[in-house]
């Protein structure tokens, strides 16, 4: 039940663990990545793999990527030796490429510098490319055992709602942190974070969440209040900032030039369709980044592409290729056969310039 300590601060009772993890016992989720209540612990690699995918990514979307990189590289050291484009392509679709560059630099390092095993402590884990504070917590806690503080955005819904924390984001992070240090157990507390995390994505949703039906519902502050939905306060939204730039379209005898994106900036790395020097804070400005067009004549398509990141909008036109055919430096990209373009591993953006160039062809042959 909730009462106030000296300060006046909600305090919970001690039995929010223990049902939670009763909670947790009967409601788990299955997940691929996860081993059920009374199992042994989970494959670190595994949830390693699946904390990184799942970074901003739903748990829909990262299913059918964590089966496809489990088949293929069945454990760091497979990983670690992968071919960097092929991890790349593998991993193409699921957004926010910079966590598949820090995944193989991660892989080697374990590889390399650990022997191969996931160091079992949060200050170890830190030290590892592309391993934040959650991301370290959840492997110490659900891999290893250790008491960790997990806190994703499930459950800071969770603990903002259960301590009516009126602070708004992301300055209530601090607090909701220590809260969820409050009540987590010394032991199973892979467990609890992870009741917490299945608590957050289903009864404690964004929107009408059950309260009814949840095992906190005695000791939630803000369901108390009848005021369950605006928690956690947010900060007014800004809005996006709306950039244009063009694809370009070169095309020989049923292939496609594609380019490998240079090594820094936005979906570094990546195969791709040409593209002028866009950016999200600036449009781009009609060429590639390297001068390397030919000539022409150039035909601009009807519609446009667009595409939605975290930071900015982005429209693109369509510039198709009309001229003779040539033959592009070898060094500057690659000749790929259009039947395969899926093989390619394009970024979602440049599969949305296919697809839209293959509809307009199809409208006007």
């Amino acid at each position: 039940m909730i009462a106030k300590g000296k300060a006046g601060i909600v305090e919970k009772s001690k039995d929010t663990a223990p049902r939670m993890l009763d909670w947790y016992d009967m409601h788990a989720r299955t997940l691929p990545w996860r081993k059920m209540p009374g199992e042994n612990r989970a494959d670190p690699y595994h949830v390693w793999l699946s904390e990184i995918m799942l970074q901003q990514t739903t748990v829909a979307a990262v299913k059918p990527y964590f089966a496809k990189f489990t088949a293929r590289w069945k454990d760091v050291q497979a990983l670690a030796a992968a071919n960097d484009a092929d991890v790349m392509a593998a991993w193409a679709g699921l957004g926010y490429y910079a966590r598949a560059r820090n995944l193989l630099k991660c892989a080697r390092v374990v590889t390399t510098e650990y022997e191969g095993q996931f160091p079992d402590t949060e200050t170890e884990l830190l030290k590892l490319p592309g391993i934040g504070p959650y991301t370290a917590a959840a492997i110490a806690a659900i891999a290893f055992g250790q008491r960790a503080v997990v806190v994703d955005a499930n459950v800071e819904r969770v603990v903002a709602r259960l301590f009516a924390i009126s602070t708004p984001l992301p300055a209530a992070r601090t607090e909701i942190r220590a809260r969820t240090d409050s009540i987590t157990p010394d032991t199973r507390a892979g467990d609890f974070a992870q009741a917490m995390m299945d608590l957050g994505a289903g009864l404690c949703s964004v929107r009408e969440p059950a309260c009814g039906l949840c095992p906190l519902h005695m000791d939630c502050a803000a369901s108390a209040n009848g005021t369950p939905e605006a928690f956690p306060v947010k900060p007014p939204k800004k809005e996006k900032p709306v950039r244009r730039g063009t694809v370009f379209w070169i095309e020989r005898k049923n292939k496609i030039w594609l380019v490998e994106r240079l090594d820094t900036g936005m979906l570094a790395g990546m195969r791709a369709l040409p593209s002028d020097n866009w950016s999200a804070r600036r449009n781009g400005n009609g060429d590639m980044p390297d001068g390397l067009l030919p000539n022409g004549p150039w035909e601009k398509w009807p519609g446009a592409v667009t595409h939605v990141f975290t930071h900015f909008a982005l429209t693109l036109d369509l510039a198709v290729y009309r001229g003779k055919d040539f033959d592009m430096p070898l060094n500057a990209g690659e000749w790929w056969p259009l039947g395969d373009i899926t093989e390619a591993g394009l970024p979602t953006l440049f599969a949305k310039a296919v697809t839209a160039y293959e509809k307009i062809q199809k409208a006007h042959p």
